[in-house]
């Protein structure tokens, strides 16, 4: 080993939370496609809108993850823009396009909208450099975080002794651009504006307070675990009464402000960027005590579970349209009542989370499929090397 030159201590705490955020999206989603089936004026439709908000942390604990994740490993190391960019770009952009394409092929033969090749790959293309289908905006804010990251580190560094300072001004622009985005964005004519920013969801900066937050939780990582160790208990009663406001959050936005449902049901809210802070801080400390008793006192199984869980977890978030569409199509057929429906929304969730988790298990164990997640088998210049040989 090169002197001076440390083993990055594995985190198993963020295998956790990876795996929490994946199946949080999905209850998401799972909740979103069961209310398409039910009858709009139904009690069961009312109580997942009402509901709803509860489930909209797991977009912006991806974001924190990111930026955890990318200062773990590129901080304390001189970091090669130009490598990290080719990494980066081509181990999220390969899958990414794959997916695109095979989603895209899917939905137009499903819905028997095949209008010629050139069609085709012109919905493809916008496709794939908006990423406005198939729950892949992710994506797309990931590339733009790939293309400031370099930035980013330089502004850590640049300030080592302000990092506070940093974390703060990041928390006041993410409070104010959200009370813009609420209460003065619906009043401004945005038609002719940039996609990126008339289509906000997609603009990195309305996540930069996660990733700032991520690497600054990197960078003084004892520090901020034990913050979250000691306060865990305000963090845990503040999550769930903070979950509870927005029931108080969903009427003032129907009844006080008169949005629509959609408006209403927007992740980008002061309100819900504080409880996002809560319950993401609660869901770290979950993942602490996971950590802690990984080795005493856990099943294996549910080790196991986890750690493969943490592997397949971008396969799972990219390939989660196949689970979502195949259980849409199964009830769809079936054609139950609305409260059959409700009632098994648990079940019908855990049957899309294990479909989705072995499907991105398959990839990740069959070659060639590897690629589909992230996790290639075979790469291009180990085949050009034996193939010399």
């Amino acid at each position: 080993m090169v002197e001076g030159k440390q083993k990055r201590k594995y985190l198993y705490e963020v295998d956790v939370l990876r795996l929490i955020f994946i199946t949080g999206v999905l209850l998401n989603h799972t909740t979103t496609m069961i209310g398409q089936e039910l009858a709009t004026a139904s009690w069961e439709s009312g109580f997942l809108n009402m509901t709803h908000l509860s489930l909209h942390f797991t977009r912006m604990g991806f974001m924190f993850i990111t930026g955890l994740v990318l200062f773990l490993q590129h901080y304390h190391k001189e970091l090669h823009v130009w490598s990290f960019w080719k990494k980066r770009f081509l181990g999220v952009g390969i899958p990414y396009v794959s997916w695109c394409f095979l989603l895209l092929l899917g939905d137009t033969l499903q819905q028997n909208t095949w209008s010629g090749v050139g069609n085709f790959f012109a919905d493809l293309v916008h496709l794939v450099t908006h990423g406005d289908d198939f729950y892949m905006y992710y994506i797309i804010v990931t590339m733009q975080l790939y293309v400031v990251f370099p930035l980013l580190v330089w502004l850590f560094k640049k300030f080592s002794n302000q990092h506070n300072l940093i974390l703060g001004i990041s928390f006041v622009f993410q409070i104010v651009l959200l009370f813009f985005i609420k209460y003065g964005l619906p009043h401004i004519d945005t038609s002719n504006w940039p996609f990126l920013f008339k289509s906000y969801g997609f603009n990195l900066l309305v996540y930069q307070f996660y990733f700032v937050l991520g690497a600054f939780a990197s960078i003084h990582y004892e520090a901020f675990k034990g913050f979250i160790e000691r306060k865990h208990r305000l963090i845990g009663w503040g999550t769930l009464i903070l979950a509870l406001g927005t029931l108080v959050e969903f009427y003032y936005n129907q009844h006080v402000l008169h949005l629509s449902l959609t408006k209403t049901l927007e992740i980008h809210q002061p309100y819900i960027f504080i409880y996002d802070l809560f319950i993401i801080g609660f869901v770290i400390w979950i993942g602490l005590q996971y950590a802690k008793y990984r080795e005493n006192g856990l099943p294996q199984w549910l080790v196991k579970f986890v750690s493969i869980g943490a592997k397949v977890g971008f396969g799972m978030y990219l390939g989660q349209t196949v689970a979502l569409t195949i259980m849409a199509g199964v009830l769809s057929a079936l054609n139950i009542a609305d409260i059959a429906n409700f009632l098994l929304i648990p079940v019908i969730f855990i049957i899309i989370v294990l479909m989705d988790y072995y499907m991105s298990y398959f990839f990740y164990k069959i070659p060639p499929f590897g690629f589909l997640i992230g996790r290639p088998q075979w790469h291009v210049t180990n085949l050009w090397r034996k193939g010399k040989n």
